[in-house]
């Protein structure tokens, strides 16, 4: 698929055909990872889209990711979820993969929440722990692939993007509490974005430990820039849903089926942090 420069009138063509679907004032943006989609299924007077609807989104080709926006609301708050996501590996550019969250910037979204499926770099993470992301390494973005390059629209956002605070300190504070009121294992930690689609050598993973990272995906950080360029606040989690492999000899292998498998683990512990978080915006 050919890179696509989208300007703010394709945005807010998305964002009418969202609005002629339901006039929900949409507060708080939701992106779901592999596996997670099932979480959209708890707002309450939901209202679907399928991404083929929307002009400019891009279509999943995933399994784990249903490719549909939902929007509704949780703890009354009114939330547009995007239930499924697209990857760099699938072919898309940074520009089309984070199209999605330029609407929401248009629908009037001030927060953003961000969750993946991860590979546990830290040796003390277990599958099926949640780790709060508290800062990036982004490969991808170091390599030049990143979705605010190219002419800036001022109306969108500031040319240059500071991301001293990314990762919304406030919001990170009461998904600490959340989790211990609710005796859920929290992690935090460095998440490294690669391009994938394959997984990681054992190599690789050792020189990711070296430098910081704590948990590795394929997702997460494109929208998390767009979302900062947008002067969005910004929360994202890891679901660890394998750990990652460092010896070559081994009969080990990391896989896909393994990754939707541990997502189940997960969605009740990402279910009820996202709602303790949600009551504390209201």
């Amino acid at each position: 698929m050919a890179a696509m420069a989208f300007t703010r009138a394709d945005y807010e063509k998305a964002a009418a055909v969202i609005r002629s679907r339901t006039d929900l004032p949409v507060q708080v943006g939701l992106v779901l990872g592999s596996g997670l989609n099932v979480l959209a299924d708890v707002l309450e007077d939901r209202v679907e889209i399928p991404y083929q609807d929307i002009p400019g989104f891009p279509q999943s080709t995933v399994e784990g990711h249903a490719g549909e926006l939902v929007l509704g609301r949780l703890e009354g708050v009114p939330v547009i979820t995007q239930k499924g996501r697209a990857h760099l590996y699938e072919g898309y550019s940074a520009q089309q993969i984070t199209f999605p969250i330029r609407v929401m910037q248009m629908l009037g979204v001030k927060t953003l929440i961000l969750t993946n499926a991860a590979g546990g770099l830290n040796t003390s993470f277990r599958v099926g722990d949640v780790m709060l992301i508290t800062d990036h390494i982004n490969f991808v973005g170091m390599g030049g692939n990143n979705p605010l390059m190219g002419p800036n629209d001022p109306t969108l956002g500031e040319r240059f993007v500071g991301l001293a605070q990314t990762y919304d300190r406030h919001l990170r504070a009461q998904t600490v509490k959340v989790a211990e009121e609710n005796t859920i294992r929290l992690q935090q930690g460095v998440y490294v974005c690669l391009s994938g689609p394959q997984f990681e050598s054992p190599a690789e993973i050792r020189m990711l430990r070296m430098i910081g990272g704590d948990a590795v995906g394929m997702s997460t950080v494109h929208e998390v820039l767009v979302a900062r360029h947008a002067g969005m606040r910004v929360l994202a989690f890891s679901g660890i849903t394998n750990e990652c492999i460092d010896a070559i000899d081994t009969t080990m292998e990391t896989n896909h089926a393994e990754v939707l498998d541990a997502s189940r683990i997960l969605v009740p512990k990402l279910e009820t942090i996202l709602r303790g978080v949600l009551r504390s915006m209201r």
